[in-house]
């Protein structure tokens, strides 16, 4: 029972020391690449930027006790950062200090929702997050990130925004009091990042260019010529400190606490089951993933930590660096609380415009071009869904960009459902094939007196009207000549009440009209409801065949089904 939900007894016993060097340098390697990440994620959550660095410590080590993924980097990142400020931006808060407390409350309050959700094996609700929505989100708030950095970049006091087109206008109104030193030291980082990257990718760019913005501004006095530095970080772990928040408050976050926590652990599961596929000694375990992040984030916030999950980036540069087990994100957190301890006054020079072009570069990279595309070439359907989501993130505000997102995907399947795929089939010449006449017109061959229809999906109140519409018009075109209508059920995997209700009344119709309803490849889930509404007696037992050609063949009066078609066509549970 443990083992279930501290995954760390599973794995621990069997460590190897040979796991040893792999997970310390990349516990180090990203440990590194934390403390101007974490500073830079912080800012975007309207955040002092210390409060990045707490974010890096207790989350870590959570995850590593209670994660199933092995490579996961848990902390601070972008996205959930930029929820933090447009869900908390929306607020009427009195300063700083209430905007901290709600902040810290919120990671309390979105882990509590997690951990819910993962002890009641809710696990599969990221399942509704489809691609097209999670593209077109993603994109979407990338730019929107990327965009709310150029304060720092222009070194202007440009009022934020989740709404694309305010964000630029605001931006427009200030580009006279644009500060052309931070602007170059920003470009100077964007480039110096890229062309490592470029190069080699195992170096910390990030921390290239926070050691250069720092000796530049503090040899150059650049502070005193109007670029904006971090100042003072206070030193020190963070205290424990119990989030407390009054009860008006907490309803006003709740809408973005469920967002959030859906939402990181979207991100969190995918990063952690695209890392899983290259390793074979472990598994993702998606419920135990939201108890871990749950988990994580409440313990984080009573030590000051704001919302977390596992970031994109860092996960792979952490599998990349060699880490095989949970020890690596320790020595991570270890790297961090270090840093608070000794090495805080070294980011006092630190201009904002570099933590703006370390932001700047990595959401800008995910930016997803080419999946659209496809979607265009091949998906239109889904392509409109991810344009759509892309469009009201963009312009109406994140929070509303992915919840529409969802639910517009969402009555994209009941449309879907709705008006299923109907084929009327015809046998293949010279065979016991039969198939749909509309894809072997030249092949197949029908029959004045016969129609062979197969629906392809469940028969529920959604699409019973659209069945039986579709049936009568393939009626009306047979004409008076028909005796059969043999229904391929091969794909009907449910007939709810008011489908039942269609089919008795659909049957009655049938027999005053002299016609025969014969049903072909009920699956067993259909036959035990056949059995169980009574429509096993209305449509008659001799009238259910195992396949199509049987139900074909019985059309002729001289054929009779054999004692094991009977028993196959009406084996049910009940």
């Amino acid at each position: 029972m443990l083992k279930q939900y501290f995954p760390i007894l599973d794995w621990l016993p069997d460590y190897k020391k040979s796991y040893l060097s792999g997970d310390i340098g990349a516990g180090l390697t990203v440990g590194i690449m934390l403390i101007p990440q974490g500073m830079a994620y912080a800012m975007i959550a309207g955040l002092p930027p210390v409060f990045g660095l707490y974010a890096s410590l207790i989350p870590q080590i959570v995850y590593a006790l209670m994660g199933t993924s092995r490579q996961l980097a848990v902390g601070p990142v972008a996205m959930d950062s930029l929820l933090v400020a447009s869900g908390l931006g929306a607020l009427a808060l009195s300063g700083i200090d209430e905007y901290i407390a709600m902040a810290v409350f919120l990671a309390l309050f979105m882990g509590l929702i997690q951990l819910g959700l993962g002890l009641l094996r809710m696990g599969f609700l990221v399942n509704f997050l489809s691609k097209p929505v999670i593209s077109g989100f993603t994109s979407a708030a990338a730019i929107i990130i990327g965009l709310s950095q150029l304060k720092h970049l222009l070194g202007t006091d440009i009022e934020g925004s989740n709404q694309i087109h305010i964000l630029l206008i605001n931006a427009l109104a200030t580009l006279s009091e644009t500060n052309w030193i931070a602007l170059a030291i920003g470009i100077f980082a964007i480039v110096v990042i890229k062309s490592i990257k470029h190069f080699n990718s195992r170096i910390p760019a990030a921390l290239v260019v926070v050691v250069l913005g720092v000796l530049t501004v503090y040899f150059f006095n650049l502070n005193e010529q109007g670029v904006k530095i971090v100042g003072e970080v206070p030193s020190g772990l963070p205290s424990f400190k119990l989030p407390v928040l009054g009860f008006s408050r907490v309803t006003e976050l709740l809408p973005i606490a469920l967002t959030l926590s859906l939402i990181a652990f979207m991100e969190a599961i995918s990063v952690a089951k695209a890392i899983e596929e290259k390793h074979s000694d472990y598994k993702v375990d998606s419920n135990q993933e939201l108890i871990a992040l749950g988990t994580a984030n409440v313990l984080g916030s009573l030590f000051q930590s704001y919302p977390t999950t596992g970031g994109f980036s860092r996960t792979a540069v952490n599998d990349q660096a060699g880490a095989k087990t949970g020890v690596a994100p320790v020595v991570s957190a270890l790297v961090v609380g270090l840093t608070l301890l000794f090495l805080t006054p070294l980011f006092y020079y630190l201009p904002n415009a570099v933590l703006a072009a370390i932001i700047m570069v990595a959401v800008f990279g995910l930016i997803d071009i080419n999946y659209p595309v496809e979607l265009f070439r091949n998906r239109r359907d889904e392509f409109y869904l991810l344009l759509a989501t892309f469009l009201i993130t963009l312009t109406v505000g994140i929070k509303e960009g992915i919840l529409l997102g969802v639910l517009i995907s969402l009555l994209l399947l009941v449309y879907r459902t709705s008006r299923p795929h109907i084929a009327v089939l015809g046998r293949i010449r010279n065979t016991d094939y039969f198939k749909n006449i509309a894809r072997f017109p030249e092949d197949t061959e029908t029959y004045p007196n016969i129609l062979i229809i197969r629906f392809d999906a469940q028969l529920y109140f959604g699409n019973r009207e659209y069945f039986k519409k579709e049936l009568q018009n393939q009626l009306e075109q047979k004409g008076k000549e028909l005796k059969f209508i043999i229904l391929n059920a091969e794909a009907i995997n449910y007939i709810d009440s008011s489908a039942i209700h269609m089919l008795r009344q659909l049957i009655q119709e049938l027999n005053s009209k002299g016609i025969k309803l014969l049903v072909a490849g009920a699956i067993g889930p259909a036959r035990d409801i056949f059995y169980s509404s009574g429509l096993i007696d209305a449509i008659g037992k001799d009238n259910f065949f195992v396949q199509t050609n049987e139900a074909f063949e019985h059309c002729n009066p001289s054929h009779e089904k054999t004692a094991i078609e009977d028993r196959i066509s009406l084996q049910s549970k009940t």
